[in-house]
Formats: C-alpha cells, structure tokens, sequence
C-alpha cells in the first residue's frame, strides 16, 4: 500500500503524541498522590497540547479506503485520550477532585481497549509488552490455533464487562495448547473493575505469557464486611478457566490494590482457597482473619507485600503490623516498602511479584 508522504507524516506525529501522552497517564497514575496534583497537571499539560495539534492535523486527513477502518478506530483512541488527559487537568476542589482523576483513569482504560484492538500495528504493539519483548513481535501473535479462543475476554451479562460480579480475562495470543500457563487473579480496588485493573497486568501476561484474571467484586467492592458473596464466584471462574485453557494449578496468584489487596487475604487464606501465592499491593489485614483461622493457615504460605510509605488511606504502621502478624504466624513472607508510593498502583513492581511467584516469568535476559 502507497501513502502519501503528507498522511504518513501526520500518522507518526499523532502516533508519537498519543504513545507519549498514554505514558504520561499511566505515570501520573502511579505518582498519584494528593499533595503532588498541581505538578502532575503541570506534567500532564504539554501533552495534552501535543497531542491536541498533531490529532487536529490527522483527523483533517482522508485515509486510504484500506485504511478508513483503522483510521476511524485509532481515533475513537486518540478522542478518549484527550478525554482522559481533560479530566486529569481540570482544577477543581478536593472532593470533585477526586472523582475527575478516577473518571480520568476510567477513561484511560477506554482508549487502552480501543487501541489494543490494534495492536498488529507495530507502534500499538509495542506498546503492550515489555521492551525486552519488542522484537518478537511475530511471535506473540502467531496464527490462531483451531477451536481455541484467545486475547480479551469479557463474560458478559446484562451490562457486558462492566457488570458486577462479572470478569475480564486476557489469554496470550501466544498460547499453544501445549503446556500449562501459571494463573494470575487480579483484584481491583474499592469502586473499582476487573475491567479497569485488567490493564495493571495485560502487558507482563502478553509477553512472559501467563493467563490473566481480572474479575470484579459482587458489590462495590469486595466482601469485607457481612456475608462473603465473592469467594465462590472467584473460584467458580478459576475452575471455568482452567476448563478451557491449560491452567498450572501449582502457580495461581491472588493479588490486588487496597480493597482488593485486604480482600486477597482474607480469600487467599481461607480454608481450600486454591492461589499458591499472595501478593496483596496498598491493602491491610482484615480483622476477620484473626478470628476465622486465617493465620494459623498463614505457616508456610508464600506471601509478598508491598506497602507505600506515603500511603494516605492505610498508614505504613498498617502494613508493618500486617507482617508482623504474618511473621508470627510463619508465612514465607517478603515485604516491600517503596518510598515514593502513595495510595497507588505501582506498575514496576510487577516484575519482581513474578519472578518471586514463578521464576518461569522472569524477564529474557537482553540480547548481546
């Protein structure tokens, strides 16, 4: 296919203005800390102004009829980047604050959706997995196998992915039926979605290839308090998806932020919970789990916690008593406190909860 040297131009700049503009949320997202909001504006603004006049520029364009499918799709992408970069910059009081970032970071999981929907295109692709995978693109997406299904799945319902008790779940393009894939849980935090967390993980999973599980609470958030209405879907999902694709039942990870990091705790120790490892991100120890045996079934468990120490809705003494308690009662525990994290997702640390949960997911040492 010839373009033309003026549509090509106008596709990388807007391709280099979005890719550098989803960066900058996905930073802001991980620095998000009360305090620093006017310098994450600050930060986030040239973007948005980049991305505004190379946008305005390749909207103006006429795609190749072979193009027009993807011309349209890549700017419903860009359309809900700006939406999201919009909401993020408004300045506003500390309440509506608050529910402009999170509609911000909803959003921006929109347009991941949308542009994932391309990733074929190297740009997109690369994106969506780790450097050292970069150039393996052809291998990550080989010719689907017959009768197996891969990539995004939602399960549906009323209200599609977004309904309540309902999950995301991501396969490897790359799966080949041929071995069994280690299984990651993914539990959102309070008023969150599986639909939303998904995106914490898809780019470790599509690379390292493991299956991803991003399911969402029954309620608003997970059943913390009176009756648990999450443990059986939870592990009904795991048998579906392990009915399906091939599932290593010997490396099932249950971790989450907050609401979903105390949730994957209490869960994750219950009697026959079915995870191998625990890695719960930002959360604390439920009082329940002093009274319903949790910690005695704690002894040997392999547990990796990871705490911020400008964490603004659970102190750090939180975290320290919540290992200390797990100390006593014998868990393998490995403790993680990062300086600069505040009540947030930290992407990066993502690398070490894999290779501690299965050294299999290591990252390919660099080519010499």
């Amino acid at each position: 296919m010839e373009l033309s040297e003026e549509y090509q131009h106008a596709l990388s700049t807007v391709g280099v203005a979005t890719l550098t503009a989803l960066g900058g949320l996905e930073g802001a997202a991980r620095f998000l800390h009360p305090p620093e909001m006017p310098r994450l504006r600050e930060w986030l603004r040239p973007y948005r102004e980049d991305l505004g006049r190379a946008a305005g520029v390749y909207r103006a364009m006429i795609a190749p009829a072979q193009l027009a499918a993807f011309q349209q799709s890549f700017v419903e992408g860009v359309d809900l980047t700006e939406r999201a970069l919009d909401l993020f910059l408004t300045s506003s009081g500390p309440q509506q604050a608050i529910l402009e970032v999170m509609a911000s970071l909803r959003t921006f999981c929109r347009a991941l959706e949308v542009f994932y929907g391309l990733h074929r295109f190297p740009p997109l692709s690369r994106y969506f997995v780790e450097p050292p995978f970069h150039h393996r693109l052809r291998e990550l997406d080989p010719k689907p196998l017959d009768g197996v299904t891969v990539g995004l799945h939602h399960s549906g319902g009323e209200r599609g992915a977004d309904a309540r008790g309902g999950f995301c779940l991501y396969v490897p393009e790359s799966y080949d039926a041929e071995s069994d894939l280690p299984l990651v849980v993914a539990l959102h935090g309070g008023s969150g979605s599986g639909r939303d967390f998904l995106w914490s993980w898809l780019r470790e999973a599509r690379g390292r290839r493991f299956l991803l599980l991003a399911p969402t609470a029954k309620g608003s958030t997970w059943s913390l308090s009176g009756r648990d209405t999450d443990s059986a879907a939870l592990r009904a999902t795991i048998e579906f998806v392990a009915s399906k694709w091939r599932m290593d039942r010997s490396h099932v990870l249950l971790t989450g932020l907050s609401d979903g990091a105390t949730y994957a705790l209490l869960e994750g120790l219950s009697q026959g919970a079915p995870y191998t490892h625990l890695a719960p991100v930002s959360g604390v120890l439920h009082p329940g789990n002093l009274m319903n045996g949790n910690l005695s079934r704690a002894a040997g468990r392999k547990i990796y916690l990871v705490h911020g120490r400008l964490d603004w809705m659970f102190p750090v003494e939180s975290a320290e008593t919540t290992r200390d308690k797990l100390v006593e009662s014998g868990a393998q525990l490995e403790f993680r406190l990062l300086e600069d994290l505040s009540h947030t997702y930290p992407r990066e640390e993502n690398d070490r909860i894999l290779s501690w949960f299965d050294p299999r997911l290591a990252l390919p040492k660099p080519r010499s």
